[in-house]
């Protein structure tokens, strides 16, 4: 590390220019190629993939987005001559528009059930000429405005359907703004000096930038999910400006003890910076471990969000040791610089709260650590009742024309239209078809059903479909054991004794079937990603303790902060105030990306706060001074770390898409626990308690592991002071093997 850091400070603006060279060049790249995500999230080999693959396969003709186009009259009827004449006409004219392949109105001889029993409300469907991810937004908007030029006095035009969902999606990144800002006053409150403030941003925004731009690229490669560069978005501001933290208070430090520049920054990279490499390190093995699920578009969001989370390490110790060779001394404040001219470099000393919180907690490990507890476990509560299923536009904003297509159709047709099911059949022969001919009638009679539309066949005769209209909504548990009972109960007997193949698709039986394998593979999953964060520690502190400990504590964050998730979006405690929509059930991958950006993330305090404990324990043996000290020393940077992280986190609330706003309450909700009241309360509670036992490694183990250094001791600092320290520790142990 400090071979990287010695070449950037002497070759500084190479070094700058090289990654401004990396930013301009992957994002005029990305500019040509444009963006090809995914918003297909149906998996091969599944009842409801099998279905899409059928219709896929056998109807050429399908497979366009579709859009629907609701109105609604509150004085008259939708068959009133002006209403009939105003919508057939701007039917019409969106037929005509780009991107459009048909338009099926209530007008019709051909229409059926398009017009409510009440005869105010009418829909009708635009089918495009693409998939949803691959229209163009224009094409989209252009669909929404004709549409919405036909409302006036009494009559109400809505419009549903993903490509319409999209044109909501605010248009420019205010949520990032915000939370840049934030952070960047909060930098500025903690350095003094708006240079060094500035820097951690401009890192962060580099490295980012960069990868954002690189995620759009990597989307023609592989399957990325349309909400991964959101995401790495999310993460990369998070961890970025957290790192470069980081690496400038230890910068900070060694200006403050009368080093050169180019020595503290340095000597900052070569300490602090391996102890960035590794927490980067840990996130991206957290991150990777959804490569185990062995799911299509989450290795696209695993490999998008680790590129992320490289970049903004590769950037904290290249690029920014280069910005603080530029600033020179400015990296401290007015105030700071003064001082040092007129006392010279002074030894450090740990005052404030930080101490003060860090004697409190050992005065009283046993009473905390218990009010610690009981406060996760409570927030925790709210996990145990979680709902996996789709959360549908029913759960947009109440203002979004998404939503009120939504309710109108509802209102007027049932819920289930909303969100019909699908039967596909393959056909081997005559018998097959005979069989399937009945299917109508019984599917008429199951309970839970409220219309059935007539059997569609492709020109060969070998593949038919049907859609079946429940009486529920999309994310309905009534919906969810319709489609079991008609899997289980209802279609096994029509096809008894023939070859007749139907599977049952849809939105809610993708969605059912997603989550039932990421039900199945979740033990696994887990099981591997804290195996090996585990496993990182050991090598890391060389105690079978700490990652032990660290284990605990990130489970512990996880379900606390889904907690939290499920009484915002699932019990809507809140949520519409927020304007995050009605309340619904949790997106199946959710838990998933949850568990891997948090264990992750929560092992980067771990990393700060335990490593600067073991660098003490390994020069005092002494445990109470050793979590003292570290808790004294790190509690500062790590609270200031941590309000910029949930201020980032919190700032994707307002993005206007309910999964990115999930992710930022839950991340911003687990680095407050985390930081607060876990890492600053919890675990130096636990650790004043277990004592020397904290350190313990099997003697056999220890010669079998290889040594690393996480954050090696600064050979260049005094020893730590902290006032009223203690000058003895009755358990101190004796740590030769670690020396």
């Amino acid at each position: 590390m400090a071979a990287i850091a010695r070449w950037c400070l002497r070759h500084r603006l190479v070094a700058v220019l090289i990654w401004l060279f990396a930013l301009g060049g992957v994002a005029t790249a990305a500019g040509f190629a444009g963006s090809a995500y995914s918003a297909d999230y149906e998996v091969p080999g599944t009842e409801s993939g099998r279905a899409g693959e059928l219709l896929q396969t056998g109807f050429d003709e399908i497979g366009g987005d579709t859009g629907t186009v609701v109105w609604h009259t509150a004085d008259s009827t939708v068959r009133d001559a002006d209403v009939e004449r105003t919508m057939t006409g701007t039917l019409h004219a969106i037929r005509a528009l780009p991107g459009v392949g048909g338009v099926t109105g209530p007008y019709g001889a051909a229409a059926e059930g398009q017009i409510s029993a009440d005869g105010r409300t009418a829909y009708a469907t635009v089918t495009f000429d693409h998939r949803a991810g691959e229209i163009p937004p224009e094409q989209a908007q252009a669909v929404v405005d004709t549409a919405q030029e036909a409302a006036g006095e009494g009559l109400q035009v809505e419009l549903g359907g993903t490509a319409v969902a999209a044109t909501e999606a605010p248009a420019l990144h205010l949520s990032e703004a915000i939370g840049v800002a934030v952070a960047a006053v909060v930098l500025f409150l903690a350095f003094g000096s708006l240079a060094a403030s500035l820097l951690p941003i401009a890192t962060a925004l580099v490295s980012v930038g960069t990868a954002y731009a690189g995620i759009v690229l990597l989307g023609h490669i592989m399957t990325v999910a349309d909400f991964a560069p959101m995401l790495g978005m999310l993460i990369g501001l998070g961890v970025g400006i957290d790192y470069a933290l980081f690496i400038v208070t230890r910068h900070r430090r060694g200006l403050r003890r009368g080093l050169s520049v180019d020595e503290a920054a340095r000597n900052a990279v070569a300490t602090t910076g391996r102890a960035v490499v590794f927490a980067g390190a840990t996130v991206c093995v957290a991150l990777l471990g959804m490569l185990v699920l062995r799911l299509g578009f989450l290795n696209g969001v695993a490999i998008a969000a680790s590129l992320t989370v490289v970049l903004t390490v590769a950037a904290s110790v290249t690029l920014l040791p280069a910005l603080l060779s530029f600033i020179g001394t400015r990296a401290l404040s007015r105030r700071e610089r003064g001082r040092l001219a007129e006392h010279g470099p002074q030894s450090e000393q740990a005052t404030g709260f930080a101490v003060r919180w860090s004697a409190f907690v050992e005065r009283r490990p046993r009473l905390l650590g218990a009010v610690a507890a009981v406060l996760m476990a409570v927030l925790a509560v709210p996990t145990l009742s979680l709902h996996l299923g789709t959360s549908d536009q029913g759960n947009n904003p109440a203002t979004a024309t998404t939503r009120q297509a939504y309710d109108l159709l509802a209102e007027g047709f049932g819920a289930g239209v909303n969100g019909p099911l699908t039967i596909a059949a393959h056909l081997d022969g005559a018998d097959d078809r005979l069989a399937l001919d009945g299917l109508p009638s019984v599917l008429r009679a199951t309970d839970g059903v409220t219309s059935v539309s007539p059997l569609t066949y492709n020109g060969s005769g070998d593949t038919a479909f049907l859609t079946v209209v429940p009486e529920s909504a999309p994310q309905s548990q009534r919906t969810s054991e319709l489609v079991d009972r008609l899997r289980h109960d209802v279609l096994p007997p029509v096809g008894e004794n023939t070859s007749l193949r139907m599977h049952v698709g849809g939105v809610t039986a993708s969605y059912d079937d997603f989550a039932g394998i990421i039900i199945g593979k979740l033990p696994l999953f887990v099981g591997v990603v804290v195996g090996l964060g585990c496993l990182l520690l050991l090598l890391a502190f060389r105690s079978l303790a700490v990652p032990l400990k660290a284990a605990v504590m990130n489970v512990a964050a996880v379900a606390a902060s889904l907690g939290v998730v499920v009484a915002v979006f699932q019990w809507g405690w809140g949520s519409e105030l927020l304007g995050l929509g009605s309340a619904g059930p949790i997106e199946p991958f959710l838990p998933v990306i949850m568990v891997s950006v948090l264990f992750g993330l929560s092992m980067d305090y771990q990393v700060f706060l335990v490593g600067r404990m073991y660098e003490e324990w390994l020069e005092t043996g002494d445990n109470h001074r050793s979590v003292s000290v570290g808790l004294a020393e790190t509690g500062r940077v790590i609270n200031s770390a941590a309000v910029i992280m949930i201020s980032v986190f919190l700032a994707f609330v307002l993005s206007g898409d309910r999964v990115i706003a999930m992710f930022g309450i839950a991340l911003a909700a687990a680095v407050a626990l985390d930081a607060f009241v876990l890492r600053t309360l919890l675990v130096p509670a636990l650790m004043h308690m277990l004592g020397g036992a904290n350190w313990w490694l099997p003697a056999w183990l220890d010669r079998l592991i290889p040594r690393i250094s996480v954050d090696p001791p600064d050979r260049t600092a005094p020893h730590a002071k902290i006032p009223g320290e203690r000058t003895g520790d009755a358990d101190r142990p004796v740590v030769q093997h670690l020396h």
